[in-house]
C-alpha cells in the first residue's frame, strides 16, 4: 500500500514575505496535501504574526494547480457551521474542487476565549461538536437548510450551488474519543490523531504504536456498528506529537523507517510541519526537501 506524504504550513508569514513562495513549493515537492492550522492564535505563535486560514488557503488556492489544500483542523471553538459552510464552498469553487476539511472538537487553548466565553470542558466540546458536523453535513449537501438545535440554529440558509466536489467536498475527523470515532466514522471520508498525547514526554515509539493500533481498531469498531467499511475511511497521523518527536525529519532513512512503521498501523497519510526556525518544529530544510522528494518512491509497494 501506497503512503501519501502530505505538509502543514503554518500561517506566520506574511503572503509576500515567505508566505506564497511556501505554498508554491509545497507543490513542486510533490506533497500530495498543504493543510494550515485553523486557529486564532496558537501556542508559542501567540504573540507573534498569525493569519486567518480561509484567506491564506485562498491565497494558496489561486497560486496553485494541483496541490490539495486544507485544514487541519478547524474547530467549533469560534466557527458557526453555518458562515463555515459558505466560506469553504467558496473555497472549494475558487481552489477547482481541491480542499479538505480537517475538523475536529476543539481544545482549551487560546481560541477556547477569545471570544469571551468559558471554555467548554470535554463534555462541553462533545456535545457541540456532535451537533456540529451533521448540521455542516447538511450545509454542504442541500440547497436550503433549516435547523434548530441545542447550540446551532440555521433559517433557510441558502448554499448555493454547493461544493465542486460531490456530494461535498472531505471531511478529515479528529478524534480519539467514542463519541467523535462514531462521528469519524458516520461523517468522514478520513480520520485524523496526533497519537497518544499522555505518551508525548514519557513514551516510547513503541508504547505510540500500540496505542495508535487501539485507537484504530476503535475506528474500526466505531465503523462495524453502523455496517461502513472501515477501509473506505483514510488514516492520518499528524506528526511531531508523539515519542519520535522530530527525529523522523532528521533524514531520508529515518523518515522511511518512521513512515514504514506507521503504514503498517495501517495509515494512508502522514502529515509533517513545515520546517520554522527556532520553534518545536525546527528542522533541516534540505532534509526536509530530500524526504518530500524521495521518501514517497520508497514507501511504494
Amino acid at each position: 500500500m501506497s503512503l501519501r506524504l502530505s505538509t502543514v504550513i503554518l500561517p506566520y508569514r506574511r503572503w509576500h514575505e515567505g508566505g506564497r513562495s511556501t505554498w508554491t513549493r509545497a507543490e513542486q515537492l510533490g506533497f500530495h496535501t498543504a493543510y494550515t492550522y485553523d486557529h486564532l492564535s496558537w501556542r508559542s505563535f501567540r504573540d507573534g504574526p498569525w493569519f486567518g486560514a480561509v484567506p491564506t488557503l485562498t491565497a494558496a488556492a489561486a497560486v496553485t494547480e494541483r496541490l490539495r489544500l486544507g485544514t487541519l483542523v478547524t474547530s467549533p471553538n469560534f466557527r458557526h457551521p453555518v458562515t463555515l459552510a459558505k466560506e469553504l464552498i467558496s473555497l472549494d469553487d475558487i481552489s477547482g474542487g481541491r480542499i479538505t476539511l480537517g475538523i475536529g472538537a476543539g481544545g482549551t487553548g487560546f481560541d477556547a476565549t477569545a471570544l469571551g466565553q468559558e471554555a467548554w470542558t470535554p463534555r462541553e466540546r462533545a456535545d457541540r461538536f456532535g451537533e456540529f458536523i451533521p448540521l455542516l453535513d447538511r450545509l454542504l449537501t442541500e440547497d436550503a437548510v433549516s435547523y434548530e438545535g441545542d447550540f446551532y440554529s440555521a433559517h433557510e440558509a441558502r448554499n448555493i450551488p454547493g461544493c465542486v466536489q460531490r456530494p461535498r467536498l472531505p471531511f478529515a475527523v479528529a478524534a480519539t474519543g467514542p463519541r467523535g470515532l462514531k462521528l469519524a466514522a458516520r461523517y468522514g471520508q478520513a480520520w485524523v490523531t496526533t497519537g497518544d498525547p499522555k505518551l508525548y514526554e514519557d513514551g516510547t515509539p513503541q508504547q505510540s504504536d500500540r496505542a495508535l493500533r487501539q485507537q484504530g481498531d476503535r475506528l474500526a469498531d466505531a465503523c462495524a456498528a453502523i455496517g461502513h467499511d472501515v477501509d473506505e475511511v483514510e488514516r492520518v497521523l499528524l506528526t511531531g506529537f508523539t515519542p519520535d518527536r522530530s527525529r523522523p525529519l532528521e533524514s531520508v532513512d529515518a523518515f522511511v523507517d518512521f513512515a514504514g512503521r506507521h503504514r503498517d498501523l495501517g495509515f494512508t497519510e502522514l502529515v509533517v510541519h513545515w520546517p520554522i526556525a527556532d520553534s518545536d518544529f525546527t528542522a533541516d530544510e534540505k532534509i526536509f526537501e530530500r524526504i518530500a522528494m524521495e521518501a514517497p518512491a520508497q514507501l511504494k509497494g
